[in-house]
């Protein structure tokens, strides 16, 4: 049984010490496809060259909400020239956050379009991260469509979000907190979710799975993404797995 993490940050310093002998002991536990996702232009340049020592390893490139504050107009030219790079398989992770950042609201929703446009550009789908921007979030995309669409990473537990998401012919992508015991919403949005529209991620090092919380998470875990999944659904691991493995290699045109 093989597991795709559609959503890693192995260009994250937690990684540093043991990241090779680590990649290699997770590929060798089934997870046989993982994305390498950037959020600015120092972690997109470092998730491509990490992912060009491992087959099974794949990129993102993008200048997150969270990575705007000294933003230069040719930062965007040099994403789009990132996303040239044959591992590149999407731009992100993009989008809103009004949780740590609401003093520059129009920045980020410029720095989005813009990123999308370059996406449209490259025939290339989107990584979307947003957080308590969900409104302005789905009012951009629906003003300014993706071609090739793409996926709400770590998707907050928003109804709404989910349904207009959907509507929009998004992929759905779960994380750890649909296994926090405090997870509001959780059981309802897996099951409004069709299997054939979601995809599992770990979002490594961050945001551990139940019963890992505060250790330091990696792509193995994802697994536990699935088991949730299934047990909701009332479907084997086993659906899970192979659903979501074809999902991630439909939306990022991977074989």
């Amino acid at each position: 049984m093989d597991f795709f993490d559609s959503h890693a940050h192995y260009n994250d310093e937690k990684f540093e010490k043991d990241r090779d002998t680590l990649i290699k002991t997770i590929y060798n536990d089934g997870i046989t496809k993982i994305i390498n996702a950037g959020y600015s232009l120092k972690s997109s340049i470092n998730a491509i060259e990490i992912a060009k020592n491992y087959n099974f390893m794949y990129a993102t490139v993008g200048i997150s909400p969270n990575d705007i504050e000294d933003l230069k107009k040719e930062d965007l030219k040099k994403v789009e020239s990132l996303a040239k790079d044959k591992k590149v398989v999407a731009i992100g992770e993009i989008g809103l956050d009004y949780h740590w950042n609401t003093e520059n609201k129009e920045l980020q929703k410029k720095v989005f379009v813009s990123q999308i446009k370059i996406a449209n550009k490259l025939d290339l789908p989107i990584v979307i991260h947003t957080r308590e921007a969900i409104y302005d979030t789905l009012d951009i995309l629906k003003k300014n469509a993706c071609n090739k669409k793409g996926v709400f990473h770590c998707c907050p537990l928003n109804v709404d979000l989910v349904r207009e998401g959907l509507k929009l012919d998004f992929y759905i992508s779960f994380a750890g907190p649909i296994t926090f015991k405090n997870s509001k919403n959780a059981d309802e949005i897996i099951k409004r979710v069709p299997l054939e529209k979601m995809l599992i991620e770990t979002d490594s090092p961050y945001l551990s799975p139940e019963p890992l919380r505060g250790q330091r998470n990696d792509s193995r875990n994802v697994k536990y993404m699935a088991k949730k999944i299934a047990e909701i659904k009332g479907i084997d691991i086993e659906v899970v797995a192979r659903e979501t493995y074809y999902n991630a290699q439909k939306l990022f045109s991977i074989k």
